[in-house]
């Protein structure tokens, strides 16, 4: 049986509270079907995650029955939950957070209009300024791949590197988004599909209008780096980035 730090065992039980309560979020946003989709969330200070069991209804989901697994993927024996089989997903999401150590967070939707854009396998463009906010650009496609192993976690990490978006739409299947933590990646689903159903409606009146670079740009560097800041935090932000400048 796994035995870890009262630290560790404390964190671990952080996570599972919060993996475990954020797939309400899934439907309360008309996310998924069903028993799809799944949040994820990395356990701070351990080579660790926490992802929903297989199968099992939204409803029944609780901190108890969260899996608890290494960043290979493996369930770690002898933990709450660890009878079930982990999401079919599990292999991706592990491949993600091997590979992005800045990644807390990972969740998969199936929400209808970002799914829509992935079976067309067109990446969304960046012509609303929620997108630019949100996204930093347009929300990119991954490369098609085959459920159950860490092709999709490749196609993820391939794709979101060096991007600046947290989303991701895998080819012929859906969205993924990534997060500093669960709660984190979660907001950036609700906001993919958001922008998923605004754009397929505004390129069904006509043409989209794109936002020039320069404007994306700014508008990215607001939104996470002064948006919702104190004003004396927005002060500090202000003067690093003026550090050095005449």
């Amino acid at each position: 049986m796994a035995t870890f730090s009262p630290e560790i065992e404390a964190a671990i039980a952080s996570v599972r509270d919060d993996v475990a309560a954020l797939h309400a979020e899934l439907v309360r946003y008309g996310l998924i079907v069903w028993t799809g989709g799944n949040v994820s969330g990395r356990v701070p200070g351990a080579d660790l995650f926490v992802i929903k069991p297989s199968g099992v209804s939204y409803d029944d989901l609780a901190p108890s029955n969260m899996i608890l697994c290494d960043l290979d993927g493996n369930v770690v024996p002898g933990t709450p939950g660890s009878e079930r089989s982990p999401s079919s997903d599990t292999a991706a999401h592990a491949h993600v957070y091997r590979h992005m150590p800045h990644v807390g967070g990972v969740v998969h939707t199936h929400s209808t209009y970002a799914c829509a854009w992935a079976a067309r396998g067109e990446e969304i463009p960046c012509v609303l300024t929620a997108m630019a906010d949100e996204f930093g650009g347009p929300i990119p496609v991954g490369p098609f791949a085959i459920i159950g192993d860490d092709s999709i976690g490749r196609g993820i990490v391939q794709t979101l590197s060096g991007h600046r978006s947290r989303a991701v739409l895998m080819a012929n299947h859906g969205p993924f988004t990534i997060g500093k933590d669960a709660k984190d990646a979660v907001k950036a689903a609700v906001m993919v599909e958001d922008v998923a159903r605004s754009v397929h409606v505004a390129r069904e009146l006509g043409e989209t209008v794109p936002i020039p670079q320069e404007a994306i740009d700014r508008l990215f560097d607001r939104y996470q780096n002064v948006y919702g800041q104190s004003t004396d935090t927005r002060l500090e932000s202000d003067t690093a980035r003026n550090a050095g400048q005449d």
